[in-house]
């Protein structure tokens, strides 16, 4: 007696696997999983592109809505955190084209160096005025990257942020591994060219002493000269 001949699917990553079983179940507790472990990462994609917070976040639902109602199609040939993020940036660039009718993917502009991850140092509550430099700081270096070119800022927030292998970058932006080391090189060069430009008034006033700070020093001089009154 022959036997039915099956179609082999490419197997889910075991890592996966569990957690869309359970998720193709309804199981609340896998959803919640899901999305905690990927929040972040399609954030900072949706908003690559879309610069404006409550968008993206709006693009993150309904990149979420899309997967889940469709997970049935998800068959592991790359990671489930790579298939959401491709899920997003299609949502975000619809959005964006529905905005602006004439940007297509393929019209964005073109552009070999290890990326490293942004570390902000922690805020300290004991020390206010650090914490607020740390925000002030912050601030430009978010504001430069949005100031990037939508090719190369993704690039970037894929690489940089977000820590991303080359290979999974170029996978997600349906780019050339060459192209991302292109890209990232020139998108650091701005960067680092617009940060420059934008704290070099600042870094002017680096290093202040004054204030109290000035007050106290020259009062333990002169009282070490005996000449205080």
């Amino acid at each position: 007696m022959r036997q039915a001949r099956v179609t082999s699917l490419p197997p889910i990553r075991s890592g996966d696997a569990e957690l869309v079983q359970r998720a193709l179940a309804r199981d609340e507790a896998a959803i919640r999983a899901i999305m905690q472990a990927n929040n972040r990462r399609l954030f900072r994609l949706a908003r690559g592109i879309l610069r404006n917070d409550n968008e993206a976040e709006d693009v993150v639902q309904d990149a979420y809505a899309r997967a889940f109602t469709h997970l049935d199609q998800f068959r592991g040939d790359s990671s489930l955190s790579t298939w959401l993020s491709r899920i997003a940036m299609n949502e975000a660039l619809g959005r964006l084209r529905s905005k602006h009718a004439s940007v297509e993917w393929s019209e964005l502009p073109k552009g070999a160096v290890e990326a490293q991850i942004i570390r902000f140092p922690l805020s300290s509550a004991d020390d206010p005025e650090k914490s607020m430099a740390q925000r002030e700081i912050q601030h430009v270096v978010e504001h430069a990257i949005d100031e990037l070119p939508e090719a190369f800022r993704l690039v970037f927030i894929t690489r940089v942020i977000e820590g991303m292998n080359v290979e999974e970058t170029a996978d997600i932006l349906g780019l050339k591994p060459e192209t991302v080391k292109t890209r990232l090189h020139r998108a650091r060069t701005m960067l680092r060219d617009n940060v420059e430009r934008k704290i070099g008034p600042i870094v002017m006033e680096a290093f202040p002493f004054a204030g109290r700070r000035c007050e106290r020093l020259t009062e333990a001089v002169l009282k070490r000269l005996g000449v205080t009154i």
